[in-house]
């Protein structure tokens, strides 16, 4: 039977501190006989195409004259 898992704050910090400004991404957090031993962080980068963009300042600009119009 597993023993149960304590979280000093110690790594609760280092857990959130993996979290934060986390956008798009994994933290895995690496157990070894029921003591934490790694934490691991992929980030992803997503990035819009040009013709995403283009859409976009379109939306944004007609957006923008409605609400000078009102």
């Amino acid at each position: 039977m597993a023993k149960p898992l304590e979280v000093d704050d110690v790594w609760s910090k280092r857990i959130v501190n993996s979290v934060n400004g986390l956008e798009y991404g994994t933290v895995q957090i690496v157990v070894h006989d029921g003591r934490i031993v790694q934490i691991e962080r992929t980030e992803r980068k997503r990035f819009e195409s040009e013709a995403a963009l283009r859409e976009q300042n379109v939306v944004e600009s007609k957006s923008q004259g409605s609400r000078r119009k009102g």
